[in-house]
Order: C-alpha cells, then structure tokens, then sequence
C-alpha cells in the first residue's frame, strides 16, 4: 500500500509547532489540495479550526491532542503515525447552519460544527420564542441561553448545559436551555436532524441577545434560525475502537 500523503497543521502553542516539525521532518509534509490526509496537532479548539478551515477538501482529518480537552483528538504518539493512519476508522459528521439577523437589519450565516447557541447579553435574562419547522412550540423562554447541538458537540458546552449525549451517527439534533427561569426546570428537547429551528428574541432592545456558532459571535440578534447542512461532509479519523461513538458512550458512565 503506498504511503499517504500528508499535510500537517498546528496551534500555535509550543508543544503543537514542535510535534509538527518532528513529525514532518520524518513523514513529509505537503500542500493540504495535494495531501490525502490532514494531520491536525492541538486540542478541540484547533480541530473545529482545520475542520472549518478544509471543508472544502474531500480530505480527512486525523488529530493528535496537543491541547487540553481533546475529545476530537487522538493521543499523541509520534513513533507509529503511519500504522495508525492505515487503521483509522473514519466518522463523518454534518455541521449546523445558522442565519441571524440582526437590529440593524443585517443576516450573518455562519457554520457550526458543535453548535449554535444564544446567550444573554445583558443583565437581565434572554426571552426567546422558539418554533420548528414553522411550528410555535414554545411562546416564551426566559434563560441565560439556549443552544442546539449536533451529536459531535453534544459533549461540548451541551454536555456543560446538562443537555443528553446524542450518539454518533443518530439523525438527532438537542435543543437545550441554559438556566432557564420560565418554564422552571425546562431542559430542552430531541428534534429530528432535518428539523429548522428558529428562536426570535422577545424585546431585544431591553434584553439583547448574541448568537454564536463555533466560537463565531453576532451580537443584538432579533432571530436566528438554525439547520443541518448535510451538502458539507466532515471527515474525521480516529484510533480504533477509540471512536466518537465510542467516546460518547463512555461519556455516560463516567
């Protein structure tokens, strides 16, 4: 089998730049539209990054953690990169589109890999109405935010927001609240991955109210609606038996 071509990228962080320059010096590095892998060096942050940043390749991405968290990563080895690239299990994810618009009138789009989520940006609490698929389901939500995440996020800032752990490859998407105040204890819902869901911030003006997707911020948000982009393929690569499937099944019973 010949050897894959592979093109590398890191964080900025010391420990990332000096696993990238050990790792191509002994493997090759090149041009990520010649390569037939991507070798990502850092920590989730960094992964969203490359994963963003290459979506127009039909390449996978294989990570190594040279970060903290490291949920999309792999463990960081340098001496068998090679065989392990030969028996990476692949998973391929779709992210989220959002389109906001603003007081102003303006529409931001963005994508979100993890999720979409709507925070309050002021001292007093978000209201959010929330309809699906153009249905009212909720006339008033009073929160500190609310989020939709898809399954490869649904361990990130969902998991943090007491939201379920959706398994890889579910055609599910999880609405969740933060904080909420009304109605009390409201955590959210299960809704179909086709599902479009719009929030419309109720007095923006008094309560505004910021959008993020993916660390992508648009602030005094009026409505923002929210929807899976199956036309983008996320390639993703791990160990064996070290899968995101795997990962989000462990999740639940540490």
């Amino acid at each position: 089998m010949p050897r894959p071509k592979i093109a590398f990228v890191a964080s900025p962080v010391p420990i990332a730049q000096n696993a990238l320059r050990a790792l191509a010096a002994k493997h090759g590095d090149v041009p990520q539209d010649e390569a037939d892998v991507i070798v990502a060096l850092g920590g989730d942050g960094f992964m969203l990054q490359t994963l963003h940043a290459t979506q127009g390749l039909d390449v996978p991405v294989y990570g190594m953690n040279r970060g903290t968290v490291g949920f999309l990563m792999n463990e960081y080895h340098a001496d068998d990169l090679q065989t392990r690239l030969d028996e990476a299990e692949e998973e391929v994810i779709n992210p989220l589109t959002m389109t906001a618009l603003t007081v102003d009138g303006a529409m931001h789009e963005a994508l979100a890999i993890n999720e979409v989520s709507l925070l309050r940006a002021g001292p007093q609490a978000a209201k959010l109405r929330i309809t699906v698929d153009g249905k009212l389901r909720m006339n008033e939500l009073v929160c500190d935010g609310a989020l939709v995440a898809t399954p490869a996020g649904s361990t990130a800032y969902n998991y943090s927001a007491h939201g379920p752990i959706l398994p890889i490859g579910s055609d599910v998407l999880a609405l969740t609240a933060m904080a909420a105040f009304r109605p009390r204890r409201w955590r959210g819902a299960l809704l179909p991955k086709r599902a479009v869901v719009r929030f419309d911030v109720i007095d923006p003006g008094k309560r505004p109210v910021m959008a993020d997707a993916d660390g992508k911020s648009v602030r005094n948000v009026v409505s923002v609606e929210i929807h899976s982009e199956p036309s983008i393929r996320h390639r993703i690569l791990f160990d064996p038996g070290h899968g995101l499937e795997e990962r989000l099944i462990r999740e639940q019973f540490a």
